[in-house]
């Protein structure tokens, strides 16, 4: 048994280079955690853990412009488990939806032949997961079934459309970016298209609008930094649309909801980011450049915490994070975003530049670069304690680590995962009014990029590639499947074709590489030549690599300067000696083994037009003879007196006499090979030691052209010329056969390496093909424009079934002899590094594995033998919680729906428990990117915060209406009269306002004014003035009622919102119970987030119940054991005892009072000092009813 292993047979696979300009948008990190990246017209599947290429697809013709994962924000279960699906959409119109872990395409969609603009999958209801929206150019925005590739509606709009954003907080709202400016749509839905045209609103350039411009000399230079900016941008949005001369729309680079906060957006200008506020359209927030900064390519904002990660032109990614207000300010005066991290920059030339960033949407603390050039360089964001060592940055308030960890409150001993995710790592954002943790708990840090993988492609082609000589009993012991391949600059990049992964990557010529021959399986011979010189000679190098060593020697030695370029290297079977062909001078002979010339033919030598070794030689008589040799030197070594021991010492001096033999080279094996003239001739040379001997010469056949290439194997041989003909000649029954391809050139033909395999590989101009030289017919074919789009380069064998494609497209590929492009199944790979990825297992065994982390109670301690080992001490510490696991487990599976509802479930289990006395107060706060979801005290604080940062921005007379109204929905009285009375007396609302203003300062809390007032809200409200009559609703406190209206009319949303911020607790809860049952309503089907709006209120019972309904069954479990650890049942407990009391079932009302703890004692001495009268009764009744 052979003790070692080695895998004969290779995967196709596909080695990417440089990326296309239309590739530069197309790249998209997914939830799954692998990043996909167009290249041409493949997309790549890259493991960003571990530097990893698992996947090539390709089925597209034309270049791809978008990728985009599926979302994961749905639960998974057998029926529905984690899958790899992935959307692509191409610049000639076509989407393709993939299972990428098979490599199959599940759908194809084709509207338009023009490149997709956007795309995005919809994640905003439970009724489905495959509806995919995308916008087909000019300006159409269509919602495609991804699962069966079905249109469910088309809508066109008025002007091109570039881009789109949803907004995170309310599905419903969109934003296209058009070339004119924003259409803003309130009314999306998936079951029928938007019925309005949206509202239309213009950007101005922050640099061009005349609002933002000041009188000056027109020579004056614009000024720069964050508050000259601000200054300058008053006015940003208008409805009216900007003239000429004042508007430069093209400079908008980018449109985005911030997924932090709601209402707020980004706007991308090469050198500022403006933050708006889109109740007030007015710009709260600018991020700007200095002259002499390097501009913005691009910004992904963050959910986690209130920060934007930035990408520039020379490739250096930057980290803001918003400032928090100092505790000496009454309210924030700008949206301020500061600098707190950044990586290198790269080295940008013509054609290395940076094309797009990614961030991982899990952790939000890794961030992908791709480069223009093919590299992907993968960054992590760590964090550092801040000590007295470490210099902060100038003039910034310190940042703080959170003194939570996975959703609960860190033990003093409990073991924590560095840098886990971005909230992991720094804290929350501090508003107007709100006291910093103590101190004790927390650790000032600072934030840090660390390269912690780079990925790099194939450089620019043209290429040369030549495979390693094959595989065979005698080398498979080391054997590695190497493929080196030539670039334009001068470099041999030799891949391992098993792995796909850069084996080495050597320095060899100061120019482009033409040709490769192997001599072993370490080492191998290459070819360069110069641009000619104006008498048209050049530089020829002819280079001898080792492998293991990277050692390179001038294989001619002082030769090559000055001569005709070499056209051609051959070396023979035996890898004994060398042809080298040159374009209009002899041929030159040498010996590999000694590096010396054997011969230089004479200057009447015919031009050589193609040239081949013979695969026949003398090597056995050779071995026969050297044997002899071997044996006689080892006679001459022993004397007589030593004949008695020459059978034990034999072995010794016959491996003396081998290496005597071998350096001595006295015995050489005799090689042939042929070659043909311009006139078709072919000549047969015979090479034995120093001694070249002229054999037999074929005259010209007729039927043949100039004959471009040979090939030879066995008996038989292979001309192909420059008109496409191919003559096969049966040397054994001396017959050839002709055979026209109407193919044009025939550039390279190979056989395939293995004892009888007579399959041949021709490269054509226009493709390539494979034939069956035994039975003399084609057996595939490539062709240029039919099925492929890219132009064959070099071609090569690489395994006896399969060949290897360098193409124009700078991509090699390994295909099957059927040289269809076909994407290849991930679980065939042979990856060197393993990669953590749930989706790649089959579903039962990724829920398997996700049970398996989650909850072990059949073993007393938590076991773990199957996951990543910087995960093992954390999952296995005794203080780490049901709910830290769950949130923890969730980040390792992308998981994003489990993911938000541990998030908010931990919160309100520990906030609600420890309101009962059972646990400690947890330090933190929900994140506002929750929204409605957060405690009211501080959506409270954050809305006050608002709209006093609304206020200082405030611009005009709208602004100051909006703002007044917001006031007075908050109760801040006050401050909204003095606002009324800023109306100037020509504004022809300035009589209302007044009135307003007197009528806020005058409301009394007597009956008949309330009831007048009240009866006006009415009528408002019946008669369309919604908004006016929940403004008079909440200036008598009578906000539980404008709720309800809210409600009535359909402003679910505001409903929530005003009951956040105005109603006690048992209010707003009634509001918001209402809410989640409009939520659970067949037409909106948003059970989910009802369930999150359920945990907020702390109705756990209920939450219990609609996860079973919904089938639940893993999620439900899990939040049922870890209410019962945290003791929030015991209310549902004790209401359950006193029922079956109630009912005279005392012995289980016994029970389930024991399950209340303490406040279920009174109820079980009651229990059991009174006897069960009703038993009796219930037993009499039973009975009868059976009788």
């Amino acid at each position: 048994m052979i003790p070692y292993t080695v895998n004969i047979k290779l995967a196709a696979r596909t080695l990417t280079g440089t990326l296309n300009l239309q590739n530069k948008t197309a790249v998209d990190w997914g939830w799954q955690g692998l990043i996909a990246q167009g290249c041409h017209s493949s997309i790549l599947i890259i493991d960003p853990k571990t530097a990893q290429t698992i996947q090539v697809l390709e089925r597209h013709k034309a270049n791809v412009v978008k990728v985009k994962w599926s979302r994961e924000n749905y639960y998974h279960n057998l029926s529905s488990p984690y899958c790899l699906r992935l959307a692509s959409g191409d610049a000639s119109g076509k989407i393709i939806v993939w299972d990428v872990v098979s490599g199959t395409a599940h759908c194809e969609i084709q509207e338009h032949s023009k490149p997709i603009q956007d795309l995005e999958w919809l994640w905003n209801q439970d009724a489905s997961r495959d509806l995919l929206l995308a916008v087909h150019p000019p300006n159409y925005i269509v919602l495609w079934n991804g699962d069966t590739g079905t249109k469910l509606w088309k809508k066109s709009y008025a002007e091109n459309i570039l881009s789109f954003s949803f907004d995170p907080f309310d599905p419903s709202n969109m934003a296209l970016l058009t070339s004119e400016g924003i259409v803003f749509i309130t009314d999306f839905s998936h079951s029928k298209p938007p019925s309005s045209a949206g509202k239309k609103v213009y950007i101005a350039s922050p640099h061009a609008s005349p609002a933002h411009t000041k009188p000056a000399p027109a020579a004056a230079p614009a000024p720069t930094g964050a508050k000259k900016a601000l200054n300058k941008v008053k006015v940003l949005i208008t409805n009216e649309k900007p003239t000429a001369e004042a508007v430069t729309l093209n400079d908008c680079l980018q449109l985005s909801y911030l997924p932090s906060k709601r209402n707020h957006m980004l706007l991308l200008y090469p050198r500022e980011i403006l933050i708006l506020d889109l109740e007030l359209s007015q710009t709260v927030g600018v991020v700007a450049i200095e002259r002499s900064g390097v501009p913005f390519i691009q910004v992904i904002p963050c959910a986690q915490r209130d920060a934007l990660y930035c990408l520039h032109e020379n490739g250096c990614i930057t980290l803001r994070v918003c400032r928090s207000t100092t505790a000496t300010e009454e309210s924030v005066q700008e949206l301020v975003y500061d600098l707190r991290s950044q990586c290198d920059a790269i080295r940008v030339t013509k054609t290395v530049r940076p094309y797009r960033m990614v961030i991982c949407p899990v952790n939000e603390n890794n961030a992908g670069l791709m480069v223009s050039d093919g590299r992907a360089m993968l960054w992590e964001l760590k964090e550092e304690v801040a000590g007295k060592s470490l210099t902060t940055f100038s003039g910034l308030s310190p940042l703080y680590s959170p003194v939570s960890f996975c959703g609960a409150p860190l033990g003093p001993n409990q073991k924590r995962i560095q840098d886990l995710c971005l909230s992991s790592m720094i804290g929350q954002t501090l508003i107007a009014g709100e006291a910093p943790p103590p101190s004790s708990n927390q650790h000032e840090v600072q934030l840090k990029f660390l390269l912690t993988g780079l990925l790099s492609g194939l450089p620019l082609p043209p290429f040369a590639i030549r495979m390693c000589p094959p595989l065979t009993t005698k080398n498979i012991n080391h054997y590695q499947p190497l493929l080196a391949v030539g670039t334009s600059n001068g470099s041999v990049l030799v891949y391992n074709l098993t792995s796909g992964l850069l084996h080495k990557e050597l320095s060899v010529h100061s120019c482009e590489v033409r040709g490769i021959e192997w001599v072993s399986l370490t080492s191998f011979l290459s070819f360069a030549t110069s641009a000619p010189n104006n008498m048209g000679l050049v530089r020829n190098e002819l280079q001898h690599v080792d492998l293991p060593t990277g050692r390179c020697f001038a294989f001619r030695g002082e030769r090559g300067n000055d001569e005709p370029p070499i056209e051609m290297i051959k070396v023979s079977h035996l890898k004994q000696y060398l042809v080298v062909v040159f374009r209009d001078k002899p041929l030159e002979l040498w010996d590999i083994r000694t590096g010396t010339l054997l011969r230089e033919m004479a200057k009447n030598f015919p031009t050589v037009t193609a040239l081949e070794w013979s695969p026949s030689h003398n090597l056995k008589s050779l071995k026969k003879k050297q044997m002899a040799a071997r044996e006689a030197m080892a006679r001459q070594t022993v004397s007589d007196a030593e004949q008695s021991s020459v059978e034990s010492s034999v072995i010794s001096l016959l491996q003396d006499a081998e290496s005597k033999s071998e350096t001595s080279q006295a015995i050489s094996a005799r090689e042939h090979f042929v070659f043909t003239d311009t006139d078709g001739q072919v000549y047969h040379i015979t090479v034995e030691g120093n001694t070249v001997k002229d054999g037999a010469r074929i005259p010209p056949d007729g039927s043949m052209g100039s004959i471009a290439c040979i090939a030879w194997k066995g008996d038989t041989l292979v001309l192909g010329d420059v008109d496409g003909n191919l003559n096969f000649w049966d040397l054994k029954a001396r017959l050839s056969r002709g055979i026209p391809t109407h193919r044009g050139w025939v550039k390279k033909i190979r056989f395939a390496p293995g004892k009888g395999n007579q399959k041949l590989l021709v490269m054509y101009t226009d493709g390539a093909e494979v034939w069956d030289t035994k039975e003399v017919q084609m057996v595939s074919s490539m062709r240029i424009g039919r099925n492929v789009n890219y132009r064959i380069l070099d071609i090569d064998w690489c395994t006896s079934d399969k060949v290897v494609l360098a193409s124009d497209d700078g991509c090699i590929r390994v295909l099957e002899m059927a040289m269809k492009s076909a994407s290849y199944r991930m679980d065939e790979q042979d990856l060197t590094d393993p990669v953590w990825c749930p989706y790649l297992l089959v579903p039962r065994a990724a829920l398997t594995l996700k049970a398996f982390l989650l909850l072990q109670p059949w073993s007393g301690t938590f076991t773990m033998d199957i996951t990543q080992v910087d995960m093992k001490s954390v999952l296995q510490d005794p203080e780490f919680s049901l709910l830290q696991r769950c949130l923890l487990v969730s980040r390792l599976f992308g998981d994003e729906s489990d993911l938000h509802f541990w998030t908010v479930a931990s919160h309100y289990l520990q906030s609600f428990a420890q309101s009962e006395g059972t646990q400690p107060s947890p330090h933190n706060h929900l994140d506002i990117c929750h929204d409605v979801l957060c405690e009211s005290s501080y959506f409270q604080k954050f809305q006050l915060d608002r709209v006093h940062l609304q206020e200082v921005k405030r611009s005009s007379y709208e602004h100051t209406k909006k703002c007044a109204d917001q006031l007075l929905l908050l109760g801040q009285t006050d401050r909204a009269v003095q606002l009324l009375l800023e109306t100037s007396a020509d504004n022809p609302s300035y009589y209302c306002d007044s009135l307003k203003a007197c009528l806020v300062t005058t409301i009394t809390s007597s009956g008949p004014s309330q009831s007048t007032i009240k009866l006006v809200a009415t009528n408002m409200i019946a008669n369309g003035k919604l908004a006016e009559g929940v403004q008079l609703l909440c200036l008598i406190d009578k906000a539980a009622d404008a709720c309800r209206y809210l409600q009535t009319y359909g402003e679910w949303n505001r409903a929530a919102w005003l009951a956040k911020v105005r109603l006690n607790p048992a209010e707003s809860s009634d509001v918001l119970k209402r809410w989640a049952e409009h939520l659970c309503s067949p037409q909106v089907n948003q059970k989910s987030k009802a369930i999150l709006v359920l945990l907020s209120l702390g109705c756990f019972y209920k939450v219990g119940e609609m996860l079973h309904s919904m089938r639940q069954f893993d999620r439900a479990a899990l939040f049922i054991e870890a209410c019962l650890k945290y003791g929030v049942m015991e209310a549902s407990f004790l209401d359950y005892a006193r029922l079956l009391r109630s009912l005279g079932l005392r012995e289980g009302a016994a029970l389930w009072a024991s399950r209340a703890g303490s406040a279920g004692e009174q109820l079980m001495e009651d229990c059991q000092s009174v006897t069960n009268v009703c038993v009796c009764d219930c037993a009499e009744f039973l009975n009868v009813w059976y009788q």
